[in-house]
């Protein structure tokens, strides 16, 4: 293949690119600015809140969302693999081998840490650690 038959990728890209500049500074331009309290308003599901809310998400809830992504992720370049296995031989299977190896040893390390427990002063192991400042204090 030659950089000419890349041409028309690139004259696609650039004019997908350009329409969605004009569009979006036309919108700009043209669309009428009259802000009022109501639509500065927060809005969600229906329900104007009329609190804040009384406990944001724990960070542990985040760090469980993008493992989730991760080995989710992990999962889709499996079922590629597994599409084409037939062409990939034994080096194939050794590869893949190496990597769920990898990805079990990840997932080992996770739960080692303690990156999926939650209730962590309720768990037998972290008993006495936890529970040992709270009867001092009492």
């Amino acid at each position: 293949m030659t950089l000419a038959d890349y041409l028309p990728i690139a004259l696609m890209a650039l004019l997908g690119l350009g329409f969605s500049v004009v569009t979006l500074w036309l919108s700009w331009k043209l669309a009428p600015n009259r802000p009022t309290a109501e639509k500065l308003a927060p809005y969600e599901c229906g329900i104007v809140p009329l609190q804040e809310p009384a406990e944001r998400f724990p960070v542990k809830f985040y760090l469980v969302a993008m493992l989730f992504v991760i080995f989710d992720v992990e999962i889709v370049f499996l079922f590629a693999w597994a599409v084409r296995m037939d062409e990939f031989g034994w080096a194939g299977i050794a590869a893949v081998g190496l990597f769920m190896a990898l990805l079990g040893e990840t997932l080992a390390y996770v739960w080692k840490r303690g990156a999926l427990d939650w209730n962590v002063p309720y768990r037998r192991r972290y008993r006495r650690v936890v529970a040992e400042p709270l009867e001092e204090a009492a």
